[in-house]
């Protein structure tokens, strides 16, 4: 008999109910199977339906009636049995933070480790480091230079790690303190260790059971500065709310969309690795003609002459904000579909 059968045997018999399951995208004969697509709890009239996680795999859980009863017991079973894979193996702060991070841990995991650490209601963020050495010496810096005894370093993969930073949202200028810290701890590791991280900042969340939407959002600015070779030691997932939006779009519609607005000269320059770096650099620096021949070490004449060229390639005038922001989405669609 499977752990996850005895677990459901030993509380349909403790409640005295009739207790079925079937993991999810399956349809079993010998089970009630629910029908239609639902969150959190659902009946049809016979049986009550509710899902759940067992060790990161999908079940729907069904319990026999549709009454008030079954439906009380659907909503609070789903943490009651995504607790038992928790219960054989202690696992260390790091390890316990990293499964809620990546989504992982159970409402009642988190539950018991903001308890446990004393952080339940604590508003945090997460910041996302990609380090190409020194990771042990890299994880003892981030913990020295935590703001709290709350704040946890832990380390995701061979070059990646994080830290949970728990701030009072009332008092700190939330997105822009948290972008300077990120910036602090970059430098540090720089000056310490000889080491050049990368960063992404994910956005400040109200509890530890939403870290994980900004420990993906940081996990997202690094992979998107990397695909965008964007410049610069630290990203926020702001830099890429646009990228983020395209690449929710099937793949399909956005090369119906570049093949309806983007001909032959377009593709010229969006495939000219020096037209793009020029343009890059002259959004970067808002526009401004001066600082972009500054930052480029390059010539204004020859700058304005390749401005010139992508205005006769493509129709679009970048030194005029709507075009340029038309040729940010154009630039980002190819791009997108290159990668």
């Amino acid at each position: 008999m499977s752990e996850l059968k005895k677990i459901c045997q030993g509380i349909a018999e403790k409640l005295s109910i009739e207790l079925f399951y079937y993991a999810e995208n399956t349809r079993p004969s010998d089970v009630p199977v629910c029908d239609k697509q639902f969150e959190g709890v659902t009946d049809d009239g016979a049986y009550t339906y509710f899902r759940f996680l067992y060790r990161s795999v999908g079940y729907i859980g069904c319990i026999r009636g549709a009454d008030e009863t079954a439906r009380n017991y659907a909503t609070l079973l789903p943490s009651y049995i995504e607790s038992f894979a928790e219960r054989e193996t202690e696992l260390s702060k790091t390890e316990h933070l990293k499964r809620i991070l990546v989504g992982e841990a159970s409402t009642m995991s988190i539950y018991k480790y903001s308890t446990k650490f004393s952080v339940k209601g604590a508003a945090c963020f997460s910041i996302v480091l990609r380090v190409p050495k020194l990771m042990k010496e890299t994880l003892a810096v981030l913990e020295q230079y935590g703001g709290n005894s709350l704040d946890t370093a832990l380390q995701i993969s061979e070059e990646l790690c994080a830290l949970v930073r728990f701030v009072n949202a009332e008092t700190e200028d939330g997105y822009r303190a948290s972008m300077d810290y990120a910036e602090f701890l970059v430098q540090s590791l720089k000056e310490e260790l000889g080491i050049d991280a990368v960063a992404g900042v994910g956005q400040i969340v109200r509890e530890l059971k939403d870290v994980s939407i900004s420990y993906a959002g940081a996990e997202n600015a690094l992979r998107y500065a990397d695909v965008f070779e964007v410049s610069g030691n630290v990203h926020s997932y702001r830099e890429f709310l646009l990228v983020k939006m395209l690449e929710d779009v099937p793949e399909g519609r956005l090369s119906e969309y570049l093949s309806e607005i983007a001909d032959e000269h377009f593709k010229e320059i969006f495939e000219d690795e020096e037209m793009l770096e020029t343009a890059e650099a002259f959004l970067q620096s808002s526009l401004n003609v001066s600082e972009t021949s500054r930052n480029l070490y390059m010539h204004r004449n020859t700058l304005l002459y390749r401005l010139d060229k992508i205005e006769k390639a493509t129709g679009l005038n970048i030194r005029l904000f709507s075009d340029a922001v038309s040729f940010r989405v154009l630039t980002v669609l190819y791009k997108l579909l290159k990668k």
